[in-house]
């Protein structure tokens, strides 16, 4: 078999070690991500594990309003995958994006078949931090779910028109305040219904309640959501 000069100067890499690998994730690095699978029982919002069966919600879902119908994510935000993100987000690790989308399209055929998006939004960043970083994560990761899912993508569909400060240095009740008045509605959503919104990684739900409002003010129906990682719930 013949190996191009591309794969001898830029080798797949696990997304997670680093190491070269042709298959996504190494096997070492598949086998501890199978400990981070989100397993039942979870909050029936935001897919977060629970502690007790009998509960529907997680802590934040109880005591929040949120705008979405519901979401769910691939793994659990810790080591290894807090630390692929974090090269994904902030040191340019765009083709990272493949295997996740890869991942989340295995993962979540049933939702996404009873979902039926009809467009997928990506959360905006400001163009400010957007220049600064040059991409947006969420949006390569979309287009890469796109790509799989044949729904299109609309990266215009909401705009960051506040640049607020980053949510992971904030308390909840901050977190909430910096999200207020952050998104409006940009390009046309054609009459979508049905949308589905893409981000990094979910926390205390905030940041994808104000996009998902957003949403439904410009006539949206249905919003779900879907990430890489997931706090921990209680």
């Amino acid at each position: 078999m013949k190996i191009s000069i591309k794969e001898l100067l830029w080798p797949n890499r696990c997304p997670f070690c680093e190491k070269a690998e042709k298959e996504g994730a190494c096997l070492s690095c598949r086998e501890k991500l199978e400990a981070l699978v989100i397993q039942e029982p979870r909050c029936m919002k935001c897919g977060k594990p629970i502690r007790y069966e009998e509960r529907e919600y997680c802590h934040d879902c109880s005591h929040a309003d949120h705008a979405y119908d519901r979401g769910a994510a691939l793994w659990l935000h810790r080591e290894p995958v807090s630390e692929s993100i974090y090269r994904f987000k902030y040191h340019n690790q765009r083709y990272y994006a493949a295997y996740y989308a890869a991942c989340l399209a295995e993962a979540f055929k049933a939702p996404l078949r009873r979902w039926d998006p009809e467009m997928i939004v990506p959360v905006p960043l400001h163009p400010r931090r957007r220049r600064k970083r040059g991409y947006n994560q969420a949006e390569i990761l979309a287009k890469e779910l796109g790509k799989l899912l044949h729904v299109p993508v609309n990266a215009k569909a909401v705009l960051r028109v506040r640049d607020t400060k980053p949510q992971k240095i904030l308390n909840d009740r901050l977190r909430r305040k910096n999200m207020k008045g952050a998104f409006a509605a940009g390009k046309s959503l054609e009459g979508a219904k049905r949308v589905l919104v893409i981000d990094d990684i979910y926390t205390t739900g905030n940041t994808v309640s104000a996009v998902a409002e957003t949403l439904k003010k410009a006539g949206v129906q249905k919003v779900y959501f879907l990430t890489i990682s997931i706090g921990q719930g209680y």
